[in-house]
């Protein structure tokens, strides 16, 4: 059965049968109902083409990635993100857009895709402290998610976060009520915001118990196994070195443990270490006692979130900018333990 056949047997029109089976708010909850039930009994299963011309719409979302991000493209935690976000869309019956940018045409690609009709909204990945990609996307028009938050920008567009302030002033204060006094920060690119806000709780919990932080012992960068390895070489070859990481990727944390190895140094007894993101589908944090001691706050639950939160806007574009913060849970590993004597 097609849509127009099943419109026929319902006695009502193409569009309206449509528009109940993709939530539109102005239907009546009484043939809400009443479509899905029919569509259920026949099996009817819409499918993206047929939907688009029901509805004016093309039936799919935009990612676009500028090139000098491209490496976040087989990051795992884009990759989890992209996963939680296309179960969404396949559920709803959209399609995932991803298109890569040179850095200079990201303004035009979005007015060309907004132009062109080839995309019904986006997600935006990776905001900056200050980001025009927000002030842009509000002209053109179409809604927009945003994974993460800006700082400097007025807070009155859609995000979805996670507490990034709160679990960093966690992890460090957990480190200190270990005896920790030498805490090294390795942070991601600090004019993201993510990073800007680890680093603010960072330097939070330290003032706190009253310690002064010592910025030979901070470090950011893109979030590789590189620059794990480097940092936390150089501080441990330090005249005073530290004896407590805080890392803000798995990642980069596969490159401390192999600088604390080749030191002969074993962690969570010489030296502690807490990571972030660990709770990734292709990079998972040991089996039944993790490896390492986390702050663990699902990217692919974010992605999900994502999603629905925009299909929410797109089918009401009434709703007010929705906006979600998500807390990170403080997971114990094998990878801390009382400050050394």
């Amino acid at each position: 059965m097609n849509l127009k056949e099943l419109a026929q047997h319902l006695n009502l029109s193409p569009t309206t049968v449509s528009r109940a089976l993709n939530g539109y708010p102005e239907v009546k909850e009484t043939t809400r109902r009443r479509v899905e039930e029919a569509a259920r009994e026949f099996n009817y299963m819409p499918n993206a083409w047929a939907k688009g011309l029901a509805t004016g719409r093309s039936m799919s979302i935009g990612h676009v990635m500028p090139t000098s991000k491209m490496h976040e493209m087989v990051n795992p935690v884009f990759g989890d993100f992209i996963t939680g976000a296309s179960e969404t869309y396949v559920k709803e019956g959209y399609d995932l857009k991803l298109t890569p940018v040179d850095d200079g045409d990201e303004a035009q690609r979005y007015r060309a895709l907004r132009t062109r009709g080839n995309v019904d909204g986006f997600i935006v990945h990776g905001p900056h402290l200050t980001d025009g990609r927000i002030a842009l996307l509000r002209e053109i028009g179409l809604p927009f998610v945003v994974h993460g938050r800006a700082s400097n920008m007025p807070a009155d567009y859609p995000w979805i976060d996670m507490n990034n302030r709160r679990a960093f002033e966690r992890a460090t204060a957990l480190l200190i009520e270990l005896g920790h006094r030498r805490i090294a920060l390795v942070n991601g690119l600090e004019h993201m915001d993510f990073a800007h806000r680890r680093r603010e709780g960072f330097l939070a919990a330290l003032a706190s118990h009253g310690l002064v932080p010592d910025p030979a012992l901070m470090r950011g960068g893109e979030m590789t196994e590189r620059l794990g390895y480097r940092a936390a070489a150089d501080m441990l070859d330090g005249t005073s070195p530290p004896t407590a990481f805080l890392v803000s990727s798995m990642v980069t944390a596969i490159g401390v443990r192999r600088a604390l190895h080749e030191r002969g140094l074993e962690l969570g007894r010489d030296v502690s270490v807490i990571i972030h993101d660990d709770d990734l589908g292709y990079l998972r944090n040991g089996d039944d006692v993790p490896i390492f001691t986390a702050t663990r706050a699902s990217v692919r639950e974010a992605g999900r979130r994502a999603a629905e939160m925009l299909l929410r806007m797109i089918r009401d574009p009434a709703c007010a900018p929705l906006q979600s913060l998500m807390e990170a849970e403080l997971i114990l590993g094998r990878s801390t333990g009382p400050a050394p004597r």
